[in-house]
């Protein structure tokens, strides 16, 4: 998507906005079908990105939903998602968000911890419901990613740990309303090498073979997501290599037959499809550096701030040929409100249109209200 080609169309929406290439995330989508094997399932992630208008375009594509809150479950039901095709992770699940999804017939429970076996269970009783499970493992595999968002570890707050395997098959034999049925690992997100995807085969290999061994056979290995975007340059790799990525799998991942890969894949699929397009406020010049301050901050795009995470910078409107370094700066009240620093562009002025890129996942999802806000709008081209 080229953005300067829309800069008319920009010019009479209120910023800031998210634009939404929708070409873009059906083509991704359509490269991730074509390289995933029969038997692997993908589950969008809904925390990536749960915008209505996307979900739709998703859904019609085929992808199940992966939910880390009973509002993501809701959200996936009211869009229709098939509920057979609807895991449910995260670690501290409400009743109310469980009793919802009971009723609902999920496909799975995503199962954090052993507390959460005993809680699961008692609620199904009290429907006489037998509750599908997938037992999530912390692997201890390093996804050498930030470390809010890794996850794989045994520091983390994530999954059951190898050493409680034991007691967990002792606990299931008491508890009659839960079945298992899976198995599920995720390490982490932003993960743009496959090794640490390889090492998660190998660590898959052996627990699974732990558990048969143990005459436990489940029909579900969920390799949860975690696959990166190029935020440097997201023109030139605007879909991932979907191939390479599953060829890991296929390659490494020693399964039955009958047994089906799962997958959790949020930012690859529609990261690169989004760009929050905000005007130019002020250009104020400074000792040191000149700043540029916007009308969209870290309430619209919190990752910068949160995660000191690079976004691709773009003056879309500028025709100067003269190039300046500036510190790209938000409206909000807190230092931290910043976009990037020193960052190289064209001669920038007052109601320039700038362009953050690769904002489709974790921008929309995770905006706020703080300082009053109101919401950012919403642009889709076909």
């Amino acid at each position: 998507m080229k953005l300067e080609n829309n800069i008319n169309k920009f010019k009479r929406k209120q910023t800031p906005f998210f634009v939404y290439d929708l070409n873009l995330l059906k083509n991704t989508i359509s490269s991730l079908k074509k390289h995933a094997s029969n038997n692997f399932k993908i589950h969008y992630a809904l925390k990536a990105n749960p915008n209505t208008k996307l979900l739709e375009v998703i859904r019609k594509e085929g992808l199940g939903a992966d939910c880390v809150s009973g509002n993501e479950v809701k959200q996936a039901i009211n869009c229709e998602f098939n509920n057979n095709e609807i895991v449910f992770a995260g670690v501290g699940k409400s009743d109310s968000e469980i009793n919802y999804a009971l009723d609902k017939n999920i496909f799975s429970f995503n199962i954090e911890s052993i507390s959460e076996l005993f809680v699961l269970n008692q609620l199904a009783y009290k429907k006489n419901k037998i509750a599908p499970i997938a037992l999530r493992i912390n692997p201890n595999v390093d996804a050498y990613t930030h470390k809010y968002i890794t996850t794989g570890l045994e520091e983390n707050k994530f999954g059951i740990n190898p050493y409680e395997f034991d007691e967990v098959l002792e606990i299931l034999k008491q508890l009659h309303h839960i079945k298992l049925i899976g198995l599920h690992f995720h390490i982490g997100s932003q993960i743009t090498s496959l090794d640490p995807f390889k090492k998660l085969c190998t660590r898959v290999n052996e627990i699974n073979k732990w558990f048969m061994e143990r005459g436990i056979y489940v029909q579900s290995i969920n390799l949860g997501g975690g696959l990166g975007i190029n935020y440097q340059e997201p023109d030139a790799s605007s879909i991932v290599d979907f191939k390479s990525y599953f060829d890991v799998f296929r390659k490494l991942l020693e399964i039955k037959p009958d047994q089906q890969i799962h997958f959790e894949l949020g930012r690859s699929i529609i990261g690169q499809c989004g760009s929050l397009i905000s005007k130019v406020l002020h250009v104020k010049k400074g000792i040191n550096t000149n700043f540029i301050i916007l009308d969209a901050g870290m309430t619209e795009l919190i990752r910068p701030a949160l995660y000191q995470a690079y976004h691709k910078i773009e003056n879309i409107s500028s025709k100067s040929a003269t190039f300046l370094k500036y510190d790209v700066v938000g409206p909000i009240c807190e230092s931290s409100d910043c976009f990037g620093k020193s960052v190289l562009l064209p001669e920038t002025k007052r109601g320039d249109l700038i362009a953050i890129r690769s904002a489709g996942a974790y921008g929309e999802a995770m905006s706020s209200t703080y300082n009053l806000r109101k919401p950012a709008g919403k642009l889709y081209l076909d």
